[in-house]
């Protein structure tokens, strides 16, 4: 008999654990508001579309808290999202809320902060310094504070020249360095038919890898424009 009693107390506390978690469960989905339910849902919202569409850039949305005092309806078939496409592009974004259930909507708004992790500086770097790999790092920079083209490859900038003073920590812009910078002595390669032809030049302009500038042909006394291949080197087609 004391067998059976405790199989019942054992049976009735496991039912009891049960229930008074189902009752905790519900009760915290029910203590999120209409206003919570929508400040997530356009959060996650706008993550979705931007993630979308961004190319090794993180994205983090801040919505803006709904005023309490806003009438929310409750929506049995779920809130609805809208936003145009060129508003996407920009730090704060307005979104449409609406819900089928009845002609009820509001506009709420989301401030997004968009990182991607590019090449800084390691150290305040004087003008004329060659990057190593001792003067660069990586970190998530807002793009907001990108003015030129940045650079994702420590590797490749190794050998370039800072054109002046940078502090620790900033980003590196194409604006602030050149692989050959002007006055240099570089080697001229001209591709002909599969071949390759060299000779000695003088840079007459700043550039960095893929720009295209005025070299002289230090043989000829030529001047010509050429691509930037590497801190010693340009290339010509011909």
């Amino acid at each position: 008999m004391k067998r059976i009693n405790k199989k019942i107390y054992l049976l009735l506390t496991r039912l009891l654990s049960f229930v008074l978690l189902g009752t905790c469960s519900t009760s915290s989905l029910a203590a999120l508001s209409n206003h919570e339910k929508v400040e997530q849902g356009a959060r996650q919202y706008l993550l979705t579309q931007l993630n979308d569409s961004a190319q090794d850039t993180n994205i983090d949305v801040d919505v803006v808290k709904i005023d309490d005092r806003i009438n929310i309806p409750n929506c049995p078939t779920g809130f609805e999202y809208n936003v145009s496409q060129e508003a996407l592009s920009q730090s704060y974004i307005s979104v449409r809320v609406s819900c089928q259930n009845n002609d009820w909507y509001l506009f709420t708004s989301g401030q997004v902060t968009r990182t991607k992790e590019i090449v800084v500086t390691q150290g305040a770097v004087s003008p004329g310094t060659v990057l190593t790999p001792s003067n660069l790092a990586l970190a998530k920079v807002d793009i907001r504070r990108l003015r030129h083209t940045a650079f994702t490859d420590m590797d490749g900038l190794i050998g370039a020249r800072m054109k002046r003073r940078v502090t620790d920590g900033q980003a590196i812009q194409s604006n602030m360095l050149c692989f050959v910078c002007k006055g240099d002595r570089i080697t001229i390669t001209a591709e002909i038919a599969g071949m390759e032809v060299k000779t000695a030049g003088i840079a007459q302009q700043d550039g960095v890898v893929g720009d295209n500038i005025k070299v002289l042909n230090a043989s000829s006394n030529r001047a010509i424009i050429a691509r930037v291949a590497s801190p010693e080197e340009v290339v010509i087609h011909l």
